[in-house]
């Protein structure tokens, strides 16, 4: 929409019925037209409140206070800050591209950002106007001479290019590729553009996109010095890019390799495990084959958790070798800070293991845990092995407790 038609509908949208010739107003109910908008504006704004249905008019032309917040992919909107400035489009987009340049020079790369937006916001809705066959003027209504046009789009590409630089200091980097191909767009032999984008897209590892632009910006001039700089460094990033993923090929492959040698321990040993849906947090500790978890002769490590019902407390071992038993642990967990009574000693205490099915497993304290889990009827879940600690003088009623437990839990599994 251009302004001529912007105008008009704006002075449609405000003319008030006159009084006929008699002098009399006509039927107003006649007169009054439809207002389908007004309802659905009404609507829009239902429940919002007063100060925020006002930052809503505030946003269309007509009631715009502030044409520097406007949007600038708004073309009427863009029209109207064109107005705002006295001077020729030329005039005040040259006007703005100074004051970016003046700010660029002393980093002040937000300001000149800001400078450089205004000028290309004036510029380009003159190119747009002739991108559509229409016609740019100058401010007595003639149309810009060739050498007018010439120097807009020069300005303009100058803006674009400029922009771009504040982008690339800003770390903007889509924002720069996407003004040095509007630049690029004006002028396919702009060397700076070529340059900042090939930058921009390095700096992002978009590696084959900036080897293009930066090949395309070599054609134009070979001896750039800048362009020759982009190219070298897009040769070292892309070998490092490369290193790095044969590292994590290595890597991934070396992880497959170690879950398959401990799949095939877990297989060969009898053991039972699974993994539900949230398995608790462990930080480095895991089920592992030691000392070398690339050498299947390795014996496996559990992660273990000596759990106290009773009194609600629990011990957790990193480290849990099969070859080892109850014993090797107890020594040195024992005594218990919190056992007050003296319960819990290495020969005071029974431990137990439950079942795949959930009942319990005696555990002895000089047995292996290989032994254990061996039987196939212990299932470790999430790689954590969990042992259940209680004083001898008590296990029993706690056992038979436990399983009450698990039989009014199956009972409800069942029902449900």
């Amino acid at each position: 929409m251009d302004m001529e038609t912007l105008v008009d509908q704006m002075g449609q949208a405000m003319k008030v019925s006159k009084p006929d010739a008699s002098g009399s107003q006509p039927d107003a109910q006649a007169a009054m037209p439809e207002l389908p908008l007004a309802h659905a504006i009404a609507k829009q704004n239902q429940g919002k409140t007063v100060d925020e249905i006002v930052a809503e008019i505030k946003k269309t032309p007509l009631f715009m206070t502030d044409l520097d917040d406007a949007d600038p992919d708004n073309e009427d909107i863009a029209a109207l800050q064109a107005l705002a400035y006295e001077g020729t489009p030329l005039e005040n987009g040259s006007d703005f591209k100074d004051r970016g340049n003046e700010c660029f020079k002393t980093k002040g790369y937000v300001d000149a950002k800001e400078f450089y937006t205004k000028g290309i916001n004036i510029l380009f809705l003159e190119e747009r106007k002739r991108m559509r066959g229409e016609v740019s003027t100058d401010l007595e209504g003639e149309p810009n001479s060739d050498d007018e046009i010439a120097k807009q789009r020069e300005t303009l590409e100058a803006l674009y290019v400029n922009r771009a630089a504040c982008h690339l200091a800003l770390s903007n980097y889509r924002s720069c590729w996407t003004d040095c191909a509007a630049a690029i767009r004006l002028n396919p032999r702009n060397i700076k553009a070529h340059y900042r984008s090939a930058r921009a897209l390095l700096a992002v590892d978009r590696i084959p996109e900036a080897d293009d632009v930066c090949s395309r910006g070599l054609e134009l001039d070979a001896n750039n010095a800048g362009l020759k700089a982009v190219a070298e460094d897009l040769v070292k990033r892309a070998k490092q890019l490369d290193s790095q993923r044969k590292i994590v090929v290595e890597r991934e492959t070396r992880e497959k390799r170690r879950a398959l040698l401990l799949k095939a321990a877990l297989r060969a040993r009898n053991i039972l495990t699974r993994t539900t849906a949230q398995p608790p947090e462990m930080e480095d500790a895991k089920l592992e084959l030691v000392p070398d978890q690339d050498d299947p002769r390795s014996t496996l490590s559990f992660p273990a958790v000596l759990l106290y019902p009773l009194h609600l407390e629990s011990d957790f071992i990193k480290a849990f070798n099969e070859t080892q038993s109850l014993e090797n642990h107890l020594s040195y967990v024992f005594p218990l800070p919190w056992d007050r009574e003296h319960e819990y000693t290495p020969a005071g205490v029974e431990c137990y293991v439950e079942t795949r099915e959930g009942g319990l497993l005696k555990m002895g304290k000089r047995v292996s845990l290989l032994k254990v889990l061996g039987t196939g009827k212990v299932e470790v879940v999430d790689e954590v092995v969990r042992i259940f600690v209680v004083p001898r003088a008590k296990s029993e009623a706690w056992v038979k407790e436990h399983k009450a437990k698990r039989a009014r839990e199956k009972g409800l599994e069942q029902a449900n």
